[in-house]
């Protein structure tokens, strides 16, 4: 009796053997088959994915063994270990990040309960640990053999994405469909990549949308990644691959602290502090009308003219971004000249407005390049909310308690001075260039409201009419007024700009600043 009881055990070695063949099971996601069509989409697998991504021999699973529970429509004679997502955790360059990548060739990457659930988990990890999130999507949506069960793991994710928000860095790449209720937690994170023609997002498809609306409308149209890059506004980042979009965010993580109380990162480009900039002397034009490119002008400032820009091809009259100054992250938001003159519109103010949180939620200083005539005057603007939304710039600015450095290239109109980081909501370093212009509107347009009578009368209207605008030009078309009032702290010589910038973010590093206790504020949204 005792002979056969023992022979009923199991070996070490047959113990072994099982894991690894639970293992391999795992690993084996859906099958050559399946690997084989998404190789043929053009997309990598998950393990694929997460393997470029972390730095070599640095991937930890978690939870690979896990199933799912369900029992309906035949489930229970179809279960794969890892329910379709893989998780854990590795390093990119050195640092530790948490991340999940959904496993397409696992019922779709679609999302169970267990399959919420262990990116819940990783989520949870990622809070305690301090790490960014990764996540890799690439989900045919919820599991719809599950029901209530897949939607409840949805708000699971939900609520942690709100929670973690400033407090850890989030970041979403969609590499792959994305529809229905799991976009919403992607549009919760700090960052979105998506990957060109191959990943979509959309609350509901062409298919719905035909039926309910009678539009007809493809899948690129409507949720590719030039539709949310361009149109929406919803992504941060397009990749023309799965290789480039991994590639982007190494590159993102490697300019981002950890989390809220990790200290802004610093890593040297080689670039000299004291590096003067000649060519600035000469970038703005001497017609105050003609446009040039203020990308030129951060690229100059910025370390080794590295500039990462978010959200490049939405609302261009605004540019944002993280770069580095000696060695130290900064974001940048500059009104771009070259794009309706610069001006503020409802699109540039929510852009820059929701770069501006994220840099102080996780005390990135703001470095802030001014060329702006006012807001976009129209109809269509007032009717969208333009007073609403440039309210949520101007508090953005005035909330955050980073170092926050300002610099006046040429215009400064109106209200839009004001809410471009002005020293009157509290920026640390304000300074103009000797082409700044801080007043509150154009010459033209100031002489035609103050002096319209005197004009009118004049025997030569025309005449007078240059003649005070000539004057007010020489009064206010320049940043001397500004200075001697203390608005500015000193005008610069352009050339001079990145040495100055280098030595007040020394001194602002180490700046607290409060503001009134309180559970939250009410932003405008």
């Amino acid at each position: 009796m005792l002979t056969s009881g023992l022979r009923a055990m199991k070996t070490a070695d047959e113990r072994l053997d099982e894991l690894r063949r639970r293992k391999a099971q795992s690993e084996a996601g859906g099958g050559s088959q399946r690997i084989d069509a998404q190789h043929n989409r053009g997309k990598m697998t998950a393990r694929e994915r997460l393997e470029m991504l972390l730095d070599d021999g640095s991937f930890q699973e978690v939870d690979a063994l896990v199933e799912h529970r369900c029992t309906d429509f035949g489930m229970e004679g179809n279960i794969i270990p890892g329910d379709g997502v893989v998780c854990g955790h590795g390093t990119i360059d050195g640092k530790a990040v948490h991340c999940f990548a959904q496993d397409f060739t696992v019922y779709g990457g679609s999302l169970g309960e267990m399959h919420g659930l262990k990116i819940c988990k990783i989520l949870d990890m990622a809070m305690k640990a301090g790490t960014p999130v990764i996540g890799l999507n690439d989900s045919g949506g919820a599991r719809i053999q599950e029901g209530v069960a897949s939607l409840g793991s949805y708000a699971e994710i939900f609520f942690r994405n709100v929670r973690a928000s400033g407090v850890i860095p989030q970041i979403s790449v969609i590499m792959g469909p994305c529809a229905g209720g799991a976009v919403y937690s992607p549009a919760i994170t700090d960052f979105i990549v998506m990957v060109d023609q191959t990943a979509h997002m959309f609350i509901t498809g062409p298919e719905v949308i035909k039926t309910v609306t009678n539009e007809e409308v493809t899948f690129e149209d409507l949720g590719g990644a030039m539709t949310h890059g361009s149109k929406s506004g919803v992504t941060h980042f397009t990749a023309g691959s799965d290789e480039e979009a991994l590639e982007l965010t190494r590159d993102l993580i490697g300019l981002l602290p950890s989390n809220n109380l990790s200290g802004v990162p610093n890593k040297s480009l080689g670039d000299s502090a004291e590096r003067m900039c000649e060519s600035l002397d000469s970038i703005v034009p001497e017609d105050p009308n003609k446009p040039y490119d203020v990308g030129e002008v951060i690229s100059t400032i910025l370390d080794a003219g590295a500039f990462l820009e978010v959200q490049a091809d939405y609302a261009g009259n605004i540019v944002v971004g993280f770069g580095r100054l000696d060695g130290t992250t900064v974001g940048v938001v500059a009104n771009q000249p070259k794009v309706l003159a610069g001006c503020l519109d409802i699109d540039a103010s929510t852009k820059a407005a929701r770069f501006v949180r994220f840099c102080d939620a996780f005390g990135i200083p703001l470095l802030t390049l001014v060329d702006v005539p006012g807001f976009l005057p129209g109809a269509n603007q007032e009717w969208g909310g333009i007073i609403r939304h440039g309210a949520k710039l101007l508090y953005a600015y005035s909330e955050a308690t980073v170092p926050k450095m300002t610099v006046i290239l040429r215009k400064a109109y109106g209200g839009a001075y004001d809410v471009m980081c002005s020293k009157h909501i509290r920026a640390d370093y304000n300074v103009a260039w000797p082409t700044a212009e801080l007043a509150v509107m154009g010459a033209d347009g100031a002489v035609q409201i103050i002096h319209r009578r005197r004009i009118e009368a004049a025997g030569n209207p025309e005449e007078e009419r240059q003649r005070l605008v000539d004057e007010y030009t020489e009064r206010f078309a320049n940043p001397y007024q500004a200075a001697a009032m203390g608005y500015i702290d000193d005008v610069i010589e352009p050339s001079d700009t990145r040495r100055r910038l280098v030595k007040a973010l020394g001194m602002l590093l180490d700046k607290e600043e409060t503001r009134p206790a309180r559970k939250h504020g009410n932003i405008p949204l």
